[in-house]
């Protein structure tokens, strides 16, 4: 398995629109979201060691930052044909054996991946209520030991974002397994 980071992307960008299909069987678009305070779009995978180990981080996180206003929205842009465990299938039966508490969309042009600048899985966007990017950033300080982490730099950037601050923290890049071109 090889380690790849996320590249910058700049702070205060506009979010790239997309309308992808949801394991929910329904379309969903990022203006569906335009009264949320915060959308956070993760980048992920069913079969990604780095994603599978904070899955339970991102449900969390949905559950706790819903009733603020913040909505996930998990995205897989892998390709399918050669990784046969991100098949739409695939992400259907993870949604449902995992109780996903937000949409996980398919991205099978992989042209939102592209236009984000994503590069791995997790690769962590947190935007704020006008679609600017106010963080890029990995989700804390050990991916694979939630109880051993020190830093939890994306629950504190959406506590800072959600309760009207400017995010203080420093933003370390998301790391994880490069998504798997085409």
């Amino acid at each position: 398995m090889a380690v790849t980071q996320s590249s910058d992307l700049e702070i205060g960008s506009k979010a790239p629109s997309f309308t992808l299909p949801g394991t929910d069987g329904e379309d969903h678009a990022l203006n569906d979201n335009r009264f949320e305070k915060a959308i956070l779009i993760i980048f992920m995978c069913n079969h990604c060691p780095y994603v599978k180990a904070m899955l339970p981080r991102f449900i969390e996180l949905q559950k706790d930052f819903k009733v603020l206003g913040a909505q996930l929205i998990g995205i897989n842009s892998n390709d399918a044909v050669k990784y046969p465990d991100d098949s739409f299938d695939a992400m259907k039966k993870l949604a449902e054996e995992q109780g996903l508490n937000f949409p996980y969309l398919y991205d099978e042009t992989q042209e939102v991946a592209k236009a984000y600048g994503a590069v791995c899985t997790p690769d962590i966007f947190l935007f704020d209520s006008e679609k600017n990017l106010a963080y890029h950033g990995r989700l804390d300080d050990n991916w694979e030991h939630p109880d051993q982490a020190d830093e939890h730099s994306l629950r504190f950037a959406m506590d800072e974002l959600l309760s009207g601050q400017e995010i203080t923290r420093e933003q370390h890049p998301s790391m994880g397994c490069s998504i798997k071109w085409k």
